[in-house]
């Protein structure tokens, strides 16, 4: 095995030093920036934005702290929230905290069973949801929920249910008893638990990670160390906080460092929240900027001489100014003197698009395609890659603007320590490891081994404290001709065509590689548009037009890596037809099951799909 120094520490925020626990974190905020603006969120009512002070955000969350005690829930009780990202969220969340309860983020937008599940699994005695539609979903699947006390329904519309468990928020914040002086935190150590939070589910039963408080602080701070925001930052939520990359990230994170929280409204409101609110910092998955990168390769298509010219010259300048102040170096004085123009008419216009003011954008949960995220640093904009698990609380590395090698995760945090192990897989070891899994230890000892290093699954390299994650361990197909290959880098790389909108890579003992894609229904009408106008129609054609798609996507891969047959549709893969994890992730196992036919089919058809070319055979 081979092990990694960590770079040297940095400086810490002032006074975060002290924090322990996430009650003090805020504690400590609320104290130090009373008048500053915490969060901003969109009111229905009056169709605005309303910001809150620290001071003002504390007060609110005082009543919560108030009606959840009312409940007289022990220390180490387990409390679900099932809820949108907002205020409330993170009030229940707080609330939970501060009284030593563990909160259960789930995911808003999970199917009734995967929930009903999370709610058994985790023993939950308090569910805060947001519609009685929803619960009345989650009874029906059938599985015993006699274990919660209370459900505390934030839009109860005209709530008339013979079930005594039930409440209204509206009902339950009034009742909560009153006070002249804030309710005292109860005492909590940095071992106790802060959360229980669910995996996604991609090959099976979500697992329960626990994570402590000295997990979840000791991560905040390490991460306050590496990138620097700063009070006058804006982040715009939009991840779910049932996902431990927004909790860490776009949650506890600038709390340390006081910047401001606005919440987006939903998914389909986004880009123009993005317009509105004009972040300055932004969490977020590669999906959002593959979809934009997708909407500008597809106006590239239709565009005249001009435009596209101006864009491949803003693309390439952009590049060689990206590599020069990488290297620390200066560029051409041809480049120094078109960037001004090239950025006025250019980049400008596509940076607006993510509100014109974003200077940085961590990039985390699944890995980002090369033409992608060269298109985004091209125009200026930090895009930074970090690699990170639920199980790690989650950032392990990440890169910084200074120092961004776009083809790695950036250098290991602060106090982490990692190494290779069998497979060069990637081995973590340090203070925001979770202590294990919630009732199964059995799996915590496959993951954890006895010295405290948690097994990742993933294969890497790491070179002077940088990691570059190469493949996924269970995720690997073989061939029946031998070749290993990652189908989830393959997916990557072919959803950085605007064409496909989703992707599964297939081959298992299979002499070759296939692709299942779901294609975007007005790109696709447009490249038929094309073929019929060569006169090339018909199921051939269109296959023929798309495995040349593909195979331009993953050229950078081996030969033996292209997929040499496809079957397309234009019905997308969902989370409530079980195919998708509520973070969007291919369920390889279920998309497997679910198209066994139509994967036969493709490989009935083998004699007529040519074979991968032979490999070269090297003597030793």
């Amino acid at each position: 095995m081979r092990e990694n120094a960590m770079p040297g520490p940095t400086s810490q925020p002032d006074g975060l030093a002290g924090v322990r626990t996430l009650p003090q974190l805020l504690r400590w905020r609320v104290k130090a920036t009373p008048a500053a603006e915490a969060y901003r969120h969109f009111d229905a009512s009056s169709r605005r934005w309303v910001s809150q002070s620290w001071r003002e955000i504390d007060a609110e969350f005082e009543l919560w702290r108030r009606a959840l005690a009312a409940e007289a829930l022990a220390p180490g009780e387990r409390i679900a929230i099932l809820m949108p990202n907002g205020v409330a969220h993170i009030a229940m969340d707080q609330a939970a905290l501060s009284r030593g309860l563990v909160p259960v983020p789930m995911h808003a937008v999970d199917n009734p069973d995967s929930i009903a599940y999370v709610l058994v699994d985790s023993g939950a005695l308090l569910l805060f949801i947001d519609t009685l539609e929803r619960w009345q979903a989650i009874v029906a699947t059938g599985q015993p929920l006699d274990h919660l006390k209370r459900v505390v329904c934030a839009d109860a519309g005209g709530l008339i249910t013979p079930d005594a468990r039930i409440v209204g928020l509206d009902h339950w914040l009034a009742q909560a008893p009153g006070a002249t002086a804030p309710l005292p935190d109860v005492a909590i150590e940095p071992d106790d638990l802060a959360a229980i939070v669910y995996t996604s589910g991609t090959t099976g039963r979500p697992k329960g990670v626990m994570l402590s408080h000295g997990n979840v602080v000791a991560n905040v701070k390490a991460i306050a160390r590496r990138l620097k925001a700063e009070p006058h930052d804006v982040f715009l939520s939009f991840l779910p906080l049932s996902h431990t990359f927004e909790r860490t990230g776009g949650y506890y994170y600038p709390i340390a460092v006081g910047a401001c929280v606005a919440y987006a409204r939903s998914v389909p409101q986004l880009s123009e929240d993005l317009k509105h609110v004009r972040p300055t910092v932004l969490v977020s998955v590669p999906r959002i900027y593959e979809r934009i990168y997708a909407l500008i390769m597809q106006h590239r298509a239709s565009a005249g001489w001009i435009e596209r010219t101006l864009l491949d010259l803003a693309i390439a300048v952009g590049g060689r100014r990206f590599d020069a102040r990488q290297r620390h170096g200066v560029p051409s004085l041809l480049d120094r003197l078109a960037w001004p123009l090239l950025k006025r008419l250019v980049a400008d216009k596509v940076l607006a698009q993510l509100g014109g003011r974003l200077r940085v954008a961590v990039c985390g949960g699944a890995p980002i395609a090369e033409p992608v995220i060269g298109l985004f640093l091209a125009l200026g904009l930090d895009v930074l890659q970090g690699y990170g698990m639920t199980e790690t609380s989650p950032v392990v590395s990440v890169n910084i603007p200074d120092d961004n090698d776009p083809h790695s995760v950036g250098h290991v945090l602060d106090g982490v320590e990692v190494r290779l192990g069998e497979n060069d897989e990637l081995l973590v070891r340090g203070p925001s490891v979770m202590p294990g899994y919630w009732r199964k230890p059995e799996e915590t000892r496959r993951a954890k081994d006895a010295d405290g290093w948690l097994h990742t699954g993933d294969q890497a390299r790491i070179e002077n404290g940088r990691i570059t994650i190469t493949g996924r361990i269970k995720d690997i197909l073989v061939t029946s001709t031998g070749e290993k290959i990652a189908p989830v880098d393959l997916e990557t790389a072919i959803l950085a065509d605007p064409l496909f909108e989703q992707a599964l890579v297939v081959g298992e003992q299979r002499p070759f590689l296939a692709a299942l894609v779901v294609l975007n229904a007005k790109a696709w009408a447009e490249e038929k548009e094309r073929l019929a106008a060569r006169g090339q129609q018909g199921g051939a054609a269109e296959r023929a037009a798309l495995l040349a798609r593909i195979a331009a996507a993953v050229k950078a891969y081996p030969s033996y890596a292209t997929p040499r047959a496809v079957w397309w549709t234009l019905d997308p893969w969902t989370i409530a037809a079980g195919l998708l994890t509520p973070t969007l992730k291919n369920k390889r196992p279920a998309l497997e099951r679910r198209f066994a036919d139509e994967i036969e089919h493709i490989y009935a058809r083998k004699a007529n799909v040519s074979p991968p070319p032979p490999r070269a055979l090297t003597s030793s």
